[in-house]
C-alpha cells in the first residue's frame, strides 16, 4: 500500500500497523532500534559499555562506566511519560499520516486516553520536528509570509466598528521554499514587519542565491544581495514564467486547512510548534512511512517539554 501524497512510497495500513506493534514490548525493542541501531549508548556519558536486560521494572539499561541506569525514554520528549511505548507509536503514526494534522480530541478517543494527556502528546511529538537546519538554502528559494488567525466575518460587531481589519489581530509566519529539495522552512514571527522579513531571507538563503516573492516592498533591499524576482499580486499578476510563489503558497494552503478543519484554533503560544509539525511533515514526504515514523522517533531525542510548560 502506497503513503499518502506519494504513489512511489511504501505506506502502512492500520492492520499492518497493529501486527508491527502488537504490545508494549514490542514498541519497546522498535524505539530502541530507531534511536540506537547499533546498539544502545549511554545517554548520560555516550559509553557504548552498556548492560542491557537489567533487573528493573523501568530502567532495563546500565552503563558501566558512569553506573547510570536509564531506559530508551531517557533523554527523550518521552522521558517520565506514563504511556506505554505502543501508545506513542501508534500517536506517531496518526500524527504523521495525517496530512492536515490530527486533534487532541481525535487522539483522546483514537488512542483512549484523557483529553490532557493527548495534548500533551501531541506537543511533544511536534518538538521533533523542531530543527530546520542550518545549510544556507542556494536556490532557487521562494519566500512569502503567510496569517493565521480569525476571519474577519467571524468577528463580533464591536471588533468591526472599531476598525480592527485586515491582518493586525493575526499572528504572521514567514517561510521559505527551496525549489531544488522541496523542502520548507518556516518561522513564526507575530508581525509581519520589514527588517524581520528581509532578516529571514538573509539567516535561510545563500547569498547570491535567486529569491523569488510577492510584490511586498520590504524584499526590495533584497536586490544587490540576491537575485530577487517578483510579481505583483495586487494586479492580479501571479506567475512570470518561473517567477512565483506558488510553491510554498501550496504549503500555506495546506497548514491553513490543518487549522480550519482539525485545530480550529492555534494559539499564538504554541503556534510554533504546529508549523514545525507542517513543515516537517511536508519535508518528509518523499520517504516512507515506516521511515518517516523512525526520523520523528530519532527526533526525540534531546528534546523535553514537560506539561507545565505549555499550561505557564
Amino acid at each position: 500500500m502506497s503513503g499518502p501524497g506519494k504513489s512511489t512510497r511504501n505506506g502502512i495500513s492500520l492492520t499492518e500497523l497493529f501486527e508491527i506493534f502488537p504490545d508494549d514490548q514490542t514498541a519497546e525493542r522498535w524505539f530502541h532500534d530507531s534511536r540506537w541501531p547499533d546498539g544502545a549508548i549511554c545517554p548520560h556519558c555516550d559509553s557504548g559499555n552498556v548492560q542491557t536486560g537489567a533487573s528493573h521494572p523501568t530502567m532495563p539499561y546500565r552503563c558501566r562506566d558512569c553506573r547510570k541506569r536509564f531506559s530508551v525514554r531517557t533523554g527523550t520528549a518521552m522521558a517520565d511519560s506514563k504511556l506505554g511505548y505502543r501508545t506513542w507509536a501508534i500517536a506517531i503514526y496518526l500524527v504523521t499520516t495525517s496530512l492536515k494534522g490530527v486533534s487532541s480530541l481525535k487522539l483522546h478517543r483514537d488512542l483512549n486516553i484523557t483529553q490532557k494527556s493527548a495534548w500533551h502528546l501531541a506537543h511533544r511529538i511536534r518538538e521533533a520536528w523542531g530543527d530546520h537546519g542550518d545549510e544556507p538554502i542556494r536556490g532557487p528559494v521562494e519566500v512569502d509570509e503567510a496569517f493565521i488567525g480569525g476571519k474577519e466575518k467571524n468577528k463580533h460587531e464591536y471588533q468591526r466598528r472599531a476598525g480592527r481589519v485586515g491582518t493586525s489581530d493575526r499572528i504572521a509566519i514567514v517561510g521559505a521554499k527551496d525549489r531544488a529539495t522541496g523542502k520548507v522552512r518556516a518561522e513564526v514571527i507575530g508581525q509581519a514587519k520589514a527588517p524581520v522579513l528581509r532578516n529571514f531571507v538573509r539567516k535561510h538563503a545563500a547569498p547570491g542565491a535567486q529569491v523569488y516573492s510577492d510584490g511586498h516592498g520590504a524584499y526590495f533591499p533584497l536586490d544587490g544581495e540576491f537575485r530577487h524576482k517578483y510579481v505583483q499580486h495586487s494586479v492580479g499578476t501571479y506567475a512570470i514564467e518561473q517567477t512565483h510563489t506558488n510553491g510554498i503558497e501550496s504549503f500555506w494552503s495546506m497548514l491553513k486547512r490543518g487549522y480550519s478543519g482539525a485545530f480550529h484554533q492555534m494559539s499564538e503560544k504554541h503556534l510554533s510548534r504546529y508549523v514545525s509539525e507542517f513543515a516537517g511533515r511536508h519535508n518528509q514526504r518523499s520517504l516512507d512511512t515506516a521511515e518517516q515514523m523512525r526520523s520523528v522517533a530519532r527526533g526525540l531525542v534531546g528534546k523535553r517539554l514537560q506539561y507545565r510548560e505549555l499550561i505557564s
